[in-house]
């Protein structure tokens, strides 16, 4: 008997998503539609452009289903704020931070879909970032300097590594050219750094890189970001630092500040890459941080965090 479903609904397929291994699922899920919800179809577009113009074709306030990663959601955002999609997550991604913070990332693909297309949704935060004329909405995180750089190596990461190994595979290799950049932070206006920093992260979810617990504390429902700046460190120090972050030990160091904020202001003197949800989204020397509270409504499953 089919399910009833509470909005209209669309599932949207990444062929790319964990590799190009999402693409063998679309047979599967399309037969499962036809069983279970023969008024939703199943669509796998070949590229960014054609899966936001389905989106944008979509009813306002429509159910959209994207099976895929971090990746996938962070492409697909705009869109999805464009038209007031209620979202639903099916994780196939290499990271799945976005769905772990929402309780999906155990399901299997058929019971995460189920829940994506019937259950009823909550209201959750999201981040932007903006620097010269661009406005880019993440999800789980905004990165700058070692993090967008070991983001950016993962993706050349042999095919066989996934989730977490991955990162930690990019992580040590990107150890090898270690560079820190000179960055002053202000957060709601106060200062929080400025000086030499690997890194400084903002999170909207706890992990990020595939499970990395980088704020255990943060929370996607709760109108604040988190920020997560590590210091000067050598490569050696980076190496020593690298478990006590997998174990989420990290924050007591003396050379890692964290804070919450609702607006963050950064600046480099010289261009610092940066990266949304693990995409490379361009490089600046400016940018700025600030809270979307409750702008987007998702199918969760886990208390909020």
């Amino acid at each position: 008997m089919p399910m009833p479903l509470p909005e209209p609904a669309l599932v949207l397929l990444n062929p790319r998503a964990a590799n190009g291994r999402a693409r063998s699922l679309a047979g599967p899920i399309a037969q499962w539609l036809a069983a279970r919800a023969p008024q939703v179809r199943c669509e796998a577009p070949d590229g960014v452009a054609e899966a936001r113009s389905l989106i944008a074709a979509l009813p306002a306030g429509a159910r959209l289903v994207l099976v895929g990663g971090d990746g996938t959601l962070q492409a697909m955002l705009p869109a999805i704020l464009e038209r007031g999609c209620v979202l639903g997550l099916v994780p196939l991604g290499s990271g799945n931070d976005s769905a772990r913070a929402l309780g999906l990332r155990a399901l299997s693909w058929p019971d995460a879909l189920a829940h994506a297309l019937a259950a009823p949704p909550t209201a959750i935060d999201l981040g932007e970032c903006r620097f010269g004329d661009r406005r880019v909405p993440f999800a789980s995180s905004l990165t700058a300097g070692f993090d967008s750089a070991v983001g950016l190596r993962a993706l050349a990461a042999p095919r066989l590594l996934r989730g977490l190994p991955r990162y930690l595979w990019a992580t040590l290799a990107e150890l090898a050219s270690l560079r820190r950049w000179t960055l002053r932070v202000e957060a709601d206006g106060a200062l929080v750094h400025d000086g030499d920093a690997l890194f400084a992260s903002v999170l909207n979810t706890p992990t990020y890189g595939g499970g990395m617990p980088a704020v255990p504390m943060a929370r996607n429902d709760d109108a604040r970001l988190d920020l997560l700046v590590a210091g000067r460190f050598g490569r050696l120090g980076a190496l020593a630092m690298l478990p006590r972050l997998l174990a989420g030990r990290h924050l007591s160091h003396p050379r890692v500040t964290t804070c919450s904020f609702n607006a963050l202001a950064m600046t480099s003197p010289v261009e610092v890459p940066l990266a949304a949800d693990g995409e490379a989204i361009g490089a600046a020397r400016a940018w700025e941080v600030r809270i979307l509270p409750q702008v987007l409504r998702v199918a969760r499953r886990a208390p909020p965090c």
